[in-house]
């Protein structure tokens, strides 16, 4: 089987390498780049990347989002739909978390048009510009054109409407309790939002909103569901908004200055006085724009495609929009925030809208080696996040959020600081973590569930109505690893510290040697039957054995020696590529889009667009088979990414599905978090550069790289040939280059001798207690 599947894919490489291609150098302007419609084309019964057209800065606070959706479905806006019914602030993170924070407005003419459905209008991308730091449309049914430009708790709208004595701005606060109010000598309108997706939060959370226009009202109404209250200046209901009129020439533009708070009104006005202040719309503009070149010229690309570019910054894009700032500024300058775990406003940093189990895995260590200087604030953030609430977040939108599995907050916090993300609250970082990982939580997905089979069994049993189980052993393990390695760094003793180390072995009592997979087990230590490794759900979450098994991230080494040595390990990794995709959902009942896009892909069991098994293209560098890793990560880069809104093979899980493509196109890959290396892969361009905040560089060159070369033949790290599968984070950090000369076809003798894998824990253990000679 492995002399087939290889076979297939040099075939397939080969066959695909195009004649011609166009290069494209450097680029000065990154953002012109970026297609914020990638990945719009989704639906919950596929996703091809479940996101909106993002119009924010790095990590604002406030994303805006045309809508098309109506109020509170999570696919607010969706590429193949025709109308439109507002303009919207949006917090969501995903469709399936869905929203907090939100209120829209909607330019009409012709009548008081407020519902969301009489408010629709219908568009055309043909008559659309979507660009991260600008958005504009024809709202064909007004025959007016809106633009909007953001900053991080403010935006700037723009509407050119027609000649009309009836021409409007409809503003929507939304259901689940709601208040607006006009003030018509300050040509305002205020309000507040309650409605969120996710809870608990406590009562007294509020989205406060404050809009200033400069042009006077000719009209004034407020609306409450769907009765107009005429002339009324003031609503508060379970769902209140406000319409304000004006009469207008044709090409007559009339602005809107717009900012929000989760503080209060008084603070919605200040930070909309610090950050528009007397700005135009095109000063905005220019300086949101700026504020993404700054950002996403961290990383410089140059000899791919057009298509490669496009794709390579639409991804870097997407990958520093989450976790947005929750804090404010105060009239000081100070940094402040409403807590989502006590309803207390209090000093300090805080960010929210992320799910560890997706991010822990690449996002947040692609934060540590370029943008670790945010990640900082959002360790700052965590730590006030267990002062508040007394857990750490495992996902947060804006507080805690009872979904998924395991204890990966462990992860993040062991990687910034192992990687020189040092946070002045690391103590209180350290204390988080032993509590979460030694306590249930006050929802499964907070703390451990089931930690008390789990210490004493070294799993959480498959029969004791614990739901998957499995991947809360596996997800348990590698997060005791984590800890382990920040209490290491930190030099706690070993009486305090050895626990973790125990217990990052705890994946072992998953392995069944019959099927050399992973498997869920009962209390009495019989495993689950019956077993179908195909099935999904169950003992895993959104996958099934095949994708969990691999799931050992900080001891490849270990799992090698589980299934019989090297050759049986790449047998297997071969397997799951050359397997068809059949599929067992009935722990689900039906088929869940995360199946279905693994069934599309035509990739065997691998499931790409779900994150448990995205690292797995690179662990044929632990086994010798390196040119492996090398051929699959080509194919998955060129197959199942494109800046279309088609573009992603699954949920683009807050820059986590983009955090692959990133590292992958520059040719490396954090496998496991929380230690300081990288493992190779195939890089994509001919030439890239990362600009680290410590004012070295890494630059990578690999010349005369294009599609039909996909195997590394030599690589040179500062002048010097490696063998060796990984770089150092460290020597990355001191300034290196990376010299990488790629082929045709593989070099099979290259990386291949046991001393040229990356990492593993069970052989830096047993090198560090070896007797030294």
């Amino acid at each position: 089987m492995k002399t087939l599947a290889f076979a297939f894919g040099f075939a397939f490489a080969s066959a695909s390498a195009p004649a011609t291609a166009q290069f494209v150098g450097k680029v000065s302007d990154p953002v012109e780049w970026v297609n914020p419609l990638m990945g719009t084309a989704s639906k919950p019964e596929m996703s091809n990347g479940n996101t909106y057209p993002a119009v924010t800065v790095p990590w604002g606070m406030n994303l805006w989002t045309p809508q098309t959706g109506k109020m509170g479905n999570g696919w607010a806006y969706q590429y193949d739909a025709d109308k439109m019914r507002g303009l919207k602030q949006t917090h969501q993170p995903s469709p399936w978390m869905n929203d907090y924070g939100q209120f829209s407005v909607m330019p009409v003419t012709g009548g008081k048009r407020f519902t969301e459905d009489e408010r629709a209008s219908w568009f055309s991308h043909k008559a659309e510009t979507s660009k991260p730091y600008y958005y504009s449309v024809y709202l064909a049914d007004s025959d007016v054109t809106a633009e909007l430009t953001p900053t991080e708790r403010a935006a700037q709208f723009r509407f050119t409407f027609p000649e009309s004595d009836k021409s409007y701005v409809v503003v929507d606060a939304f259901d689940k309790g709601s208040y607006v109010k006009i003030i018509p000598g300050q040509r305002k309108v205020v309000g507040y939002s309650t409605r969120y997706a996710r809870g608990p939060l406590p009562s007294n959370f509020r989205l406060y909103f404050v809009m200033v226009f400069d042009k006077a009202f000719t009209s004034t109404d407020v609306w409450r569901d769907k009765e107009l209250v005429e002339g009324a200046l003031e609503m508060e209901s379970q769902h209140s908004g406000a319409i304000v009129g004006f009469k207008t020439k044709r090409g007559e533009q009339v602005h809107m200055k717009v900012a929000s708070s989760f503080i209060s009104a008084e603070q919605a006005e200040l930070n909309l006085q610090r950050e528009l202040a007397q700005d135009d719309f095109d000063t905005t503009r220019a300086r949101a724009k700026a504020a993404w070149n700054n950002a996403l010229s961290k990383v410089e690309v140059e000899g791919g495609t057009i298509d490669q570019m496009r794709t390579f910054y639409s991804s870097l894009y997407r990958m520093v929009q989450f976790p947005n700032k929750l804090y404010e500024v105060d009239a000081a300058g100070q940094p402040v925030h409403w807590s989502p775990y006590n309803g207390k406003v209090l000093p300090g940093y805080l960010y929210g809208g992320t799910g560890f189990w997706d991010t822990f895995r690449a996002l947040y260590p692609f934060l540590n080696l370029v943008y670790p200087s945010i990640n900082r604030e959002m360790q700052a953030g965590l730590a006030n996040a267990y002062r508040e609430g007394g857990w750490l977040p495992e996902w947060s939108s804006p507080g805690y959020a009872d979904i998924m599995v395991g204890n990966n907050s462990a992860s993040v916090v062991a990687d910034a600081w192992i990687k020189g993300s040092r946070s002045p609250d690391i103590e209180t970082l350290w204390q988080a973590l032993k509590h979460g990982a030694d306590n249930e939580g006050p929802m499964s997905a907070v703390g451990r569930a089931g930690v008390k089979y789990y210490n004493e069994l070294g799993y959480v049993p498959f029969d004791v109505k614990i739901n998957e189980n499995a991947a809360r052993t596996l997800e348990y393990a590698y997060d005791d690893f984590a800890i382990y390695q920040l209490g290491k760094a930190l030099g706690k003793p070993e009486s305090e510290i050895g626990i973790y180390a125990q217990r990052a072995m705890n994946y072992k009592k998953l392995f069944d040697p019959e099927t050399r997979l992973m498997r869920g087990r009962n209390k009495d230590g019989s495993f689950q039957a019956p077993f179908n490794p195909v099935k999904w759900g169950d003992a895993f979450t959104e996958g099934n054995s095949l994708h969990y098994t691999w799931s050992v991230f900080h001891d490849i080494d270990g799992l090698v020696n589980l299934m019989g040595g090297r050759a049986a390990f790449v047998d297997k990794l071969d397997t799951v590529m050359s397997m068809p995709p059949t599929f067992d959902d009935s722990y689900y009942g039906s088929v869940i889009h995360e199946i279905r896009e693994m069934q599309v892909a035509n990739m065997g069991q691998y499931a790409h667009g779900n994150q448990p098994i995205q690292h797995m293209l690179y662990l044929y560098n632990y086994a010798g088979a390196p040119w492996k890793s090398q051929y699959w990560i080509r194919e998955t880069l060129n197959r199942l990414y494109k800046a279309t809104p088609d573009g992603y093979c699954g949920d683009e899980d807050n820059g986590q599905t983009s955090a692959w493509y990133v590292f992958s196109a520059l040719g490396f890959y954090p496998v496991t978090p929380a230690v300081g290396q990288y493992v190779v892969g195939a890089p994509l361009f001919q030439h890239a550069t990362v600009h680290l905040e410590n004012g070295k560089q890494l630059r990578i060159n690999a010349p005369g790289n294009d599609a039909g070369k996909r195997y590394i033949r030599s690589a040179k790290l500062n002048g010097r040939a490696i063998q060796r599968n990984w770089l150092g984070h460290d020597e990355i950090q001191r300034g290196a280059t990376f010299d990488v000369e790629m082929s045709a076809q593989p070099n099979q003798q290259r990386g291949i001798a046991p001393a040229d894998a990356p990492y593993s824990f069970s052989r830096a253990e047993a090198a560090a207690t070896s007797p030294k000679r």
